[in-house]
């Protein structure tokens, strides 16, 4: 279970769906008995009677009205499409809830940036940018043969990585029919491995919620 600051305040949880119960009664418990619930798109807003707030959101969507329904609603398994992706290296794979199926991962050598100038630099800096585009280009290779296929079965394409070298591949003509599925957050992921790639696959199912603890007088 990770936490991390939210914009604008609080703090925004990500819960395992197996935890996502037990975190709701703790939540209740801290802060004065069950809280009052709000349906909204995709999750429900808690209101506690010491002011607390927790806005909690599933990842695939739904319409729960109730805890119970949250809770379901989130353990459902979902057939997710992965796509990893930073200077130089990508990772793509299918899942079906936390596990994962099918992947594939690689690399293509990108080189780093150079302080030299003049026409040094400008050769460096095609070179560069070709070494950058066939990366990109082997990357959308591995998602339109892994991922495209199966982009009518995919509940949603998660992606994850350096998002401009994430969108270098998904500007491949190719992969348009996964446009439709891709997913409304982006997964801050280190350098695309399989260790990361079955990492993003328990990360894509958790339920963020943001929580605002009560203000005090």
């Amino acid at each position: 279970m990770a936490t991390q600051p939210a914009v604008g305040g609080g703090r925004v949880v990500e819960v395992p769906p197996e935890r996502l119960a037990r975190w709701l009664r703790n939540f209740a418990a801290r802060h004065g008995g069950t809280p009052d619930t709000t349906p909204v798109p995709a999750g429900l807003d808690l209101l506690a009677a010491d002011g607390a707030r927790a806005q909690a959101r599933l990842p695939f969507g739904g319409s729960p009205s109730t805890w119970a329904e949250l809770t379901a609603l989130a353990s459902e398994p979902r057939r997710t499409g992965l796509l990893l992706a930073r200077r130089g290296g990508f990772a793509a794979g299918i899942a079906h809830g936390p596990s994962l199926l099918t992947s594939k991962v690689g690399r293509r050598y990108v080189q780093g940036r150079t302080a030299a100038g003049g026409w040094s630099q400008q050769r460096f800096a095609r070179r560069r940018a070709n070494q950058a585009r066939r990366s990109a280009d082997a990357a959308a290779d591995a998602a339109a043969q892994l991922l495209v296929p199966e982009s009518a079965t995919l509940d949603a394409l998660v992606l994850g990585g350096d998002r401009q070298v994430v969108k270098a591949i998904l500007a491949d003509r190719r992969l348009a029919p996964l446009s439709a599925k891709v997913a409304g957050w982006f997964l801050d992921m280190p350098e695309p491995r399989y260790s990361v790639l079955r990492d993003a696959a328990e990360f894509a199912r958790m339920v963020r919620i943001r929580v605002s603890e009560p203000v005090q007088d």
